[in-house]
């Protein structure tokens, strides 16, 4: 298809989405978002001050307020009217997220699909929740007890930079199919896509003030956090902000779902299809430019397969085209911001301190007419041993550290035993159903992938991330249910 057009070249001055009406903000603190193919600024933002905060959060409530007492069966029908108008932005979200973010086309199709499951499931858990509902006649001599689930309230929705329309979908709907309200924060990495896929609901029908959108930061959120009317935070993001909201939550006795990040692996086993095995890698170690929870950059290679594995991942990594994402023919894109791309050098830099050697070095790259993008191509090191800076820390870019070992029990004692935050994901390629088996039932992490590289549960089953890499009531999608509602237990007596 050639280059897609951008949507816009430029999206002026963003607002805040507060009551069902797109509102300026007062604030003096304005910064810009780039596009990281170009370097160029396509949108300005104001960061929100106190009191934008507070009008979101009152607006929450009385959305909550009305929202709550609309009919089951037609927040059903609203919630699959919002599929449909996801289905109808399709082509013009995955554009934005791309101009904003930087991932390919290709990428971001796949994000906004898993947006749209996540609202099908959503769909379906409104139909589901009055299953839930439990109820006894005759307990006891006249006595009948039933359970019934209420929605809690207003909740702060926390996205991240890497996937701000992914993370959008594992809370949003789902509160909504709850009947609980939200003020959502976004990451200032990439706030045009955050208001895009804001927009979807603008026309849904929904009381105002159901949904609710501005800029913060850390202490932005803290601040609506401390709200009294703020239930809780459903979060993805760095597993060390997750402690942070964790501690604060404590404090406050707030409910949360707090998914981190983590230091994942693939091992591949000698008797894997090593030719199949290194392109699933390009999507594991480089895919989205590295910058995703699920991705990899320990590539844990066992007995003999550590050469010919080095070998074939080198050449389908050099084959990878670089370039702007709206280029339908490009295999990987920037990185989303300059200074995620600086700190991917600097995390190179400290591997080969540790005593890594470089197989394939893409921290230069040449790519003709984007000579001001935050591009990195793959990089690739060998050398590296448990306990170095590369296999404990997350790389967060496109990159694949090669690691030998002799036996999958071994690999499996160093993984378990190492490091707390390796408790997100982890992946085994074989033709054995003995080592897959093994893999998944002694594995300590929450995420499994059996020859796949990029372990992503479908939306109606939770992100299984375990250790640091998950804090909270309820893990994130389908299962984020359990932190938007809550119990009540009735005992009546007629006789």
């Amino acid at each position: 298809m050639g280059m897609l057009p951008e949507v816009k070249k430029h999206y002026g001055r963003l607002q805040y989405y507060i009551g069902g009406q797109w509102v300026d903000s007062s604030s003096a603190d304005i910064q810009e978002t780039t596009n990281p193919a170009t370097g160029e600024v396509i949108a300005e933002f104001p960061i929100a001050t106190q009191a934008d905060a507070r009008a979101a959060v009152e607006a929450a409530q009385k959305g909550f307020l009305a929202w709550r007492e609309v009919a089951l069966r037609e927040r059903g029908k609203l919630l699959f009217d919002l599929r449909q108008k996801f289905e109808e932005r399709f082509d013009e979200l995955c554009r934005v997220l791309t101009q904003d973010h930087g991932r390919t086309i290709g990428e971001s199709r796949g994000s906004v699909r898993r947006v749209i499951e996540n609202v099908e499931s959503a769909c379906s858990a409104v139909y589901h929740m009055p299953k839930l509902n439990e109820h006894i006649d005759q307990l006891a001599n006249g006595i009948d007890e039933y359970m019934i689930y209420e929605p809690k309230g207003v909740f702060l929705i926390i996205t991240p930079g890497n996937i701000p329309m992914h993370a959008w979908s594992s809370f949003v709907p789902y509160a909504l199919a709850a009947g609980c309200s939200v003020v959502v924060s976004p990451s200032r990495q990439d706030p045009v896509a955050a208001e895009y896929i804001c927009r979807v609901t603008e026309d849904l029908g929904l009381p105002p003030g159901t949904v609710n959108l501005i800029h913060g930061g850390r202490r932005i959120n803290e601040f609506i956090l401390r709200q009294p009317e703020v239930q809780g935070v459903g979060f993805i993001g760095s597993t060390g902000v997750g402690q942070e909201l964790f501690r604060l939550c404590g404090e406050l006795g707030k409910d949360s779902s707090l998914n981190g990040n983590g230091k994942n692996c693939v091992v591949i086993m000698p008797d894997a299809d090593l030719d199949q095995a290194a392109q699933w890698l390009l999507r594991g170690c480089y895919g989205m430019g590295g910058q995703r929870c699920l991705g990899s950059d320990n590539v844990v290679v066992v007995g003999e397969a550590f050469e010919p594995m080095k070998e074939k991942l080198v050449a389908a990594a050099k084959a990878m085209k670089l370039g702007y994402g709206l280029d339908d023919s490009v295999d990987l894109g920037p990185m989303a911001t300059r200074d995620g791309k600086d700190k991917v050098s600097a995390w190179v830099d400290r591997a080969l301190a540790d005593g890594c050697s470089l197989v394939l070095d893409g921290r230069s790259p040449q790519v003709a007419g984007y000579k001001n993008g935050y591009f990195l191509s793959p990089i690739i090191l060998e050398g590296a041993e448990p306990g170095m800076t590369s296999t404990l820390d997350e790389a967060f870019g496109p990159v694949s550290a090669l690691m030998r070992f002799g036996d999958l029990d071994s690999v499996i004692r160093w993984h378990n035993e190492s490091n707390a935050s390796q408790g997100h994901s982890a992946c085994i390629m074989t033709a054995s159903g003995k080592n897959a088996r093994k893999f998944v039932k002694e594995m300590e992490t929450g995420n499994i992938g059996v020859n796949v590289a990029v372990p992503q549960p479908y939306a109606f089953f939770p992100l299984g991330s375990k250790k640091q890499s998950f804090l909270g009531s309820a893990k994130s999608r389908y299962a984020s249910l359990r932190m938007f509602l809550d119990e009540k237990t009735v005992t009546s007596r007629w006789v």
